[in-house]
């Protein structure tokens, strides 16, 4: 146990404080004072892809996350007002690329008005989905639900393959409003 002058956190004063400091309701204060509030958590950066009838499609995505392993389910939150979004909430099958510190770039090709699938090497599951070489893990999904959220849809998967990188690998994370990389050790 360390003494309180070598503690990385502020005393409980303080925090109280800052507790205190970002209280708000969301009804009454603007939106980006909700995303900075929720900004301070920090997330993995991810792109989900999928086939449709339009060829291969990607969106980059922060909010993913395990919900179950028996039976193995993932989770992650489509925008409802993305143009995308129809096509994602539709699919019967889809995958997530958990990317690594040198793939911001990827990260940046499935953004609004990114390059997509132009120019990259993909390859394809059984299912007929695109997916991304070299990510630090993969998660080959089947769509097990998907419900409305507010301005959101929240897709849940049934995992039908995992795969993993290597063991020093630097996972890309977005927090305070901007991606970063996390780095090991």
């Amino acid at each position: 146990m360390s003494s309180a002058s070598n503690t990385p956190f502020p005393p409980a004063a303080k925090l109280d404080r800052l507790a205190d400091a970002i209280t708000f309701l969301p009804a009454t204060t603007e939106a980006k004072v909700l995303r900075d509030a929720l900004g301070r958590f920090a997330t993995g950066v991810t792109v989900i892809t999928t086939a449709g009838p339009h060829g291969h499609q990607g969106m980059t995505v922060n909010s993913f996350a395990s919900v179950s392993l028996e039976p193995p389910l993932v989770m992650w939150c489509p925008a409802r007002a993305s143009t995308r979004h129809g096509l994602f909430t539709g699919a019967r099958h889809w995958s997530v690329h958990v990317l690594g510190v040198e793939q911001l770039e990827v990260s940046q090709r499935f953004t609004r008005g990114g390059g997509g699938f132009d120019g990259l090497r993909i390859e394809l599951t059984p299912e007929g989905i695109p997916v991304l070489p070299g990510t630090s893990a993969r998660f080959d999904c089947a769509t097990y639900a998907c419900h409305e959220a507010g301005d959101h849809s929240v897709m849940i998967g049934q995992v039908l393959r995992a795969t993993t990188g290597g063991p020093g690998d630097h996972l890309l994370v977005f927090a305070a409003v901007e991606i970063r990389q996390l780095s090991a050790g």
